[in-house]
């Protein structure tokens, strides 16, 4: 039941808990117990909303930054991440394969006000070789969620 309770929840948290026992075919408090137990191992860590800032007045840029750094002796690392996990900026921290080491997810209000993040924050940072900035210009799909822009019917209208 684990497994599936997740993926219920992951796509829709706010999911009515007597739905969800319909759905599974248990007792709502056998819902309720099993989301507690997860909460406190630690398997379940948030719920968030997913917005569309396209649709909002809000100034928000987001960037992907590609950090390649060298790894702390006998730490690896974790201690870089946490360093700059630690920054309000910083939304996201990933260890990554490939020519990078971590990838970080950051937002900002303006392409300035992250590359200023970067050179002077990031690229300071003692461990840090290099890094590569790559901003969001568009939101197609996001955890799961498509963001349409458009009609479905993408057909040209033709006159006489």
């Amino acid at each position: 039941m684990r497994e599936e309770l997740l993926t219920i929840i992951e796509k829709n948290s706010r999911i009515d808990l007597k739905e969800l026992a319909v759905i599974l075919g248990v007792e709502e408090i056998d819902i309720v117990n099993e989301i507690a137990a997860m909460e406190a191992e630690g398997v379940i860590c948030g719920y968030h909303t997913l917005i569309n800032w396209d649709k909002t007045s809000v100034d928000k840029v987001t960037a992907l930054i590609e950090v390649r750094v060298t790894p702390q002796k006998g730490q690896g690392f974790d201690i870089i991440a946490e360093k700059i996990y630690r920054y309000p900026e910083v939304r996201s921290v990933y260890l990554i394969s490939g020519g990078y080491d971590l990838m970080v997810i950051l937002e900002g209000k303006t392409l300035r006000e992250v590359s200023t993040f970067v050179s002077e924050k990031l690229s300071a940072l003692d461990t840090v070789i290099s890094t590569a900035t790559h901003f969001i210009l568009k939101k197609y799909k996001d955890h799961g969620t498509v963001f349409k822009t458009k009609s479905d019917d993408e057909r040209e209208m033709i006159t006489p």
